[in-house]
């Protein structure tokens, strides 16, 4: 292909809204193009690296028995509201009426579909177990787009569905979609970090992601380096230590002025943040949520949302917490009234500690909870952070950031029991299929690759994805040595990109940075004078000369 009839741009100046290195060399690449906010085109460059990730997910779909199929990004609501989420799932889900005046919804991922499907087709446990995926766009209207193709609104996914006549027939195909996972990030050059997750809109009681370990992602990860336990931070467990200083100290008010945060208060009475308890205040339905959690951590959404069986949650106003009878920046449950109070698992046995007196400058020393407060509920709703002891050996937790790649989930019965999908077993009865799903963002993918391969000119791409398998950059005009080359290279079955323009030698060598593709051979006056070419690898920074007469067969022994 050269590049006088491809379809491409690039650009010399980052983007301003840009920071991630795979939003910037996606951009300047001209891999992609932002229609709107979250909602990129594909280039032929973007496009052709895309397709090829698909076609890898696809072989280990398929090597583990996967059928592939199509279902409709365009829903009804009927279908939504079997399952519940249609009322379940907020504003992420797009919701419209059609010039029927049906409510309809575009899909953010395709259970409702599938499983409407598998009950049309299946009745017999002779049908099961059964593994269906496809490639779909999804919609979810992303209140906070960002990062270019990692956190977008229209995306195109990888998702499959397993049905199954028994928890442990799930059970053997998860370890499947496990090790089919981690055969293609390896594929493309990542190792994963693979917690355990919360299972979110989806359901279900276990589910796994598949993590890229990197400075730039959005998710915070809670890994033992001594016994291996690793989790997403939102969901992780971990050994309380409570506070335990004098038993017997009476409740004792005491001023604290201008102390309305943990750090304030810690200076003023010098005591550390785990001799403190602070309350964080939620809306739920109108209702006040109260949490209390140590002082030296932070109360985990996901975990409340879990517990209270949330749709949604809200920051409360102070009108709400004064309704309740306390003081924020000095509050405790202390007294209060007309609130669902939720205490952390350290403070269980905690005593001795620091909390609010619910009066605008005042503090209580030597609380006790099991004494001084009553008509709460315990539960883990701190969230873990590093340095905590790890719930497993106990040793110190550490923290990183991560992008999910790849998430699977053991969603059991939760769709098939709510949408009636069943079979008959070998004796007649009727028993709702069990099911198992596992999706891939492939736009986000092709962007975790460049985050994690590339340098300060732009990607480094893998052999298994790049646009191109070879990059012709000709400096000599009026040559025909390029157009022989191209021509062999491509009888031998390689994927040849020929830059053929009338442009500065400096300007073709920036674009073949920016394009990734491991091989460029540079074509110079001097070099064919010799009959030699320059051989560079994207993934080196060093060129070298090689022979013409030896290039076909070198470029076969790299991609062998």
């Amino acid at each position: 292909m050269k590049l006088s009839k491809f379809f491409y741009t690039t650009l010399r100046e980052t983007p301003s809204d840009a920071t991630m290195p795979s939003h910037i060399f996606l951009m300047r690449g001209g891999y992609i193009k932002p229609l709107s906010t979250g909602i990129y085109s594909y280039l032929p460059m973007g496009f052709r690296v895309l397709k090829k990730i698909e076609n890898l997910i696809r072989e280990e779909m398929n090597a583990i028995d996967g059928l592939e199929v199509n279902l409709p990004v365009v829903q009804t609501a009927e279908l939504w509201s079997e399952s519940g989420r249609y009322t379940a799932i907020g504003e992420e889900l797009l919701r419209f009426k059609d010039r029927n005046n049906h409510n309809m919804v575009l899909a953010m991922t395709h259970e409702e579909a599938i499983t409407d499907l598998v009950r049309y087709v299946v009745s017999s446990y002779k049908q099961l177990p059964v593994m269906l995926y496809q490639f779909q766009t999804k919609y979810r209207d992303e209140a906070r787009a960002r990062g270019g193709l990692i956190r977008v609104r229209e995306f195109l996914m990888k998702d499959a569905y397993s049905f199954h006549t028994s928890q442990e027939d799930l059970d053997k195909h998860y370890e499947l979609e496990y090790k089919a996972y981690q055969n293609i990030f390896r594929k493309v050059g990542i190792e994963p970090v693979i917690v355990q997750s919360d299972t979110g809109i989806m359901g279900g009681k276990v589910a796994h992601e598949f993590m890229l370990d990197t400075p730039n992602g959005e998710d915070y990860l809670i890994l033992c380096k001594h016994c291996g336990y690793q989790a997403n931070r939102e969901i992780a467990t971990f050994e309380r230590v409570p506070y335990q200083g004098d038993a017997n100290a009476p409740l004792e008010k005491v001023p604290t002025p201008h102390a309305a945060t943990i750090d304030d208060l810690c200076k003023f009475l010098n005591v550390k943040p785990e001799a403190t308890a602070k309350c964080v205040f939620f809306d739920f339905n109108g209702k006040l949520v109260t949490c209390l959690v140590p002082g030296n951590l932070d109360v985990s959404e996901i975990k409340l949302h879990n517990l209270l069986k949330a749709k949604e949650l809200y920051p409360a106003e102070d009108s709400l917490i004064e309704k309740c009878g306390m003081v924020p920046g000095f509050a405790s449950p202390i007294g209060a009234h007309d609130s669902i109070v939720i205490v952390d698992t350290a403070l269980e046995n905690s005593y001795d500690l620091v909390v609010g007196a619910n009066e605008k400058g005042f503090h209580y020393l030597h609380c006790n909870p099991k004494r001084d407060m009553s008509g709460y509920q315990v539960a883990d709703i701190a969230e873990a952070e590093e340095g905590c002891k790890c719930p497993k050996c106990g040793e110190p937790l550490s923290e990183t950031r991560g992008i999910e790649l790849g998430n699977i989930f053991k969603l059991g019965t939760k769709f098939s029991s709510s949408m009636n999908a069943k079979f008959l077993t070998a004796d007649r009865k009727e028993e709702p299929i069990v099911m198992g799903c596992y999706g891939i963002g492939v736009g986000r993918l092709m962007a975790s690759v460049v985050e994690n391969s590339h340098d300060e000119f732009g990607p480094i791409w893998p052999k298994t994805i790049a646009p191109f398998q070879v990059e012709i950059v000709n400096i000599v005009k009026e040559s025909d040595v390029a157009d022989k080359l191209e021509k062999e290279l491509e009888a031998a079955g390689f994927e040849v990109l020929v830059d053929d323009r009338d442009e500065r030698a400096g300007v073709k060598f920036k674009d073949a940075d920016l394009w990734g593709i491991p091989i460029r051979i540079a074509l110079g006056k001097k070099g064919l004078a010799n009959g030699q070419v320059e051989w560079k690898l994207r993934s080196e920074k060093d060129m070298t000369m090689v022979n013409l007469s030896d290039v076909v067969e070198k470029v076969k022994e790299f991609y062998k």
